[in-house]
């Protein structure tokens, strides 16, 4: 069986490969780690009290005796679903708008156009703060304003190439023999798009991670006593100076699963962007 060439290439490039592992790790700790984690992360243990990392608590516990690797690894779960959900949920509502816009243009390209750049016009994290304080707090409602945040730039994107795709001869011709717009769209025009799409979606993760990870922190998204990293970073943040491993141990995590994606995402940027091509 012929080799894959990116699988190949992520084998040759040694940081991309730590990266591919790291992110591997981390969705098999979000899915099968809390089977195996050592204690409860919601159980309080008042004669642990910010206790440094040991052999019996390998990241030590926090401020009201909770082990910090139980409630890390719990909080990859909630870090990972918001990050790789609202990743899809905003990347399907843009395409599909940016599809609109990009092939049925004039009225329709300018309405919705003038919506995308509404949406631009915010900055993110602003923005999903303002839809998170009107909406009662949890996951549900996290995903919900990342995924209000980020359609728009997905939208734009998606409307250029379908801008760049139309004029394609096979387009052309496809439309000349009598094909459907449906056909058209989601059969010359979609499939052309997906290598930037999927290029698009696996920056995007890691910076939607980050948002929820600010959202948790401000107390807008995932409420307390259920562990994310966020949240955790934000109880624990005035023992910063006497007990600082409650707060760097979230910190890390956040920032390990951050660069891991943004090198996997420019990787594949790298291997199926045509203008890096070279």
């Amino acid at each position: 069986m012929t080799d894959n060439p990116i699988l190949r290439d992520i084998r040759s490039n040694k940081l991309v490969l730590a990266a591919a592992v790291v992110l591997a790790l981390l969705l098999a700790t979000a899915v099968m780690g809390p089977l195996f984690v050592p204690y409860d992360p919601l159980a309080m243990d008042l004669d642990s009290l910010r206790q440094p990392p040991s052999s019996s608590h390998l990241l030590g516990t926090d401020s009201k005796g909770r082990d910090i690797l139980s409630r890390i690894v719990h909080g990859a779960r909630v870090s990972l679903a918001v990050g790789i959900a609202a990743s899809l949920f905003s990347l399907c509502i843009g395409t599909f708008a940016g599809l609109m816009a990009g092939y049925f243009g004039g009225k329709v390209d300018l309405v919705l156009s003038q919506v995308f750049d509404i949406f631009l016009a915010f900055p993110s994290l602003l923005l999903a703060i303002g839809i998170s304080a009107v909406m009662p707090p949890g996951l549900a409602s996290a995903m919900l304003a990342i995924t209000i945040v980020s359609w728009a730039g997905f939208a734009r994107l998606v409307r250029g190439l379908t801008l760049s795709l139309k004029e394609q001869t096979y387009v052309e011709a496809s439309a000349a023999i009598g094909a459907s717009t449906g056909r058209i769209l989601f059969r010359h025009i979609l499939p052309n798009a997906l290598p930037l799409l999927l290029v698009a979606g696996s920056l995007r993760v890691g910076g939607f991670i980050l948002l929820e990870a600010s959202l948790s922190f401000l107390g807008l998204g995932v409420q307390p006593p259920t562990p994310t990293w966020g949240s955790m970073i934000s109880l624990n943040r005035m023992y910063i100076n006497s007990a600082p491993w409650m707060v760097i141990f979230p910190g890390l995590a956040i920032s390990i699963t951050v660069i891991s994606f943004n090198i996997l995402g420019d990787f594949l940027r790298d291997k199926l962007d045509p203008r890096f091509q070279g």
